[in-house]
């Protein structure tokens, strides 16, 4: 029964994060397409950018959102092994990078990595994302590489601290999908905030 849950669980996973809100709330209440703003992502940055903070903010609560209920369901319901969570995560995170709904177009999977996380057994994984995504916002300038340093931290962090776990699995599994989502942005080196390091070894 196992394997009919798994499967059950990440369809529906996949189906809710694949729902568009931020395009949905740019055409309800902005009767704007928020997608001929910003990069043209269809994700809740550009809700922002098309010039509501409010139901920017509303957007990202969405995204977040629709990661957790099915990931939660998963281990607390229906008490699937950790590999079996993890595809239910995965497939939250799928929806939304590629969503049908979009002629599997997609956001930037950022909010709703954050969802899926806060659906899992445990914090650590949200804790040291949290972590060093706050460190690589306040040291590295451009947002793609601000995204993918943090997210290969927590990759490298929980792999020395949790081995053959399924965190570290978990991890490089979102890393892949924040990579390919983000991966034009990536043509520069990463620049950092050199006049914080200096302050800091000044300190």
């Amino acid at each position: 029964m196992e394997a009919v849950y798994t499967a059950s669980l990440s369809i529906a996973a996949f189906i809710l994060g694949a729902i568009p809100f931020s395009v949905i709330i740019g055409r309800l209440w902005l009767k704007k397409d928020i997608t001929q703003y910003g990069d043209g992502n269809p994700g809740s940055a550009n809700v922002f950018r098309a010039g509501s903070i409010k139901l920017g903010l509303l957007a990202v609560v969405l995204d977040v959102a629709k990661g957790v209920p099915f990931v939660l369901l998963s281990h607390t319901v229906f008490g699937l092994s950790v590999v079996s969570v993890i595809i239910v995560a995965v497939a939250a995170v799928l929806g939304h990078a590629f969503s049908p709904f979009l002629h599997w177009q997609g956001g930037k999977a950022i909010a709703i990595t954050f969802g899926v996380m806060l659906g899992l057994p445990q914090y650590d994984v949200l804790l040291v994302f949290i972590t060093c995504m706050l460190l690589c916002f306040i040291f590295v300038k451009i947002d793609a590489w601000k995204i993918i340093i943090g997210a290969t931290g927590t990759l490298a962090y929980l792999s020395i601290i949790k081995g053959n776990s399924w965190e570290p699995l978990l991890m490089l599994c979102l890393l892949v999908i924040l990579i390919i989502k983000h991966f034009e942005e990536l043509h520069t080196f990463p620049s950092f905030r050199a006049n914080l390091f200096r302050r800091a070894q000044r300190n």
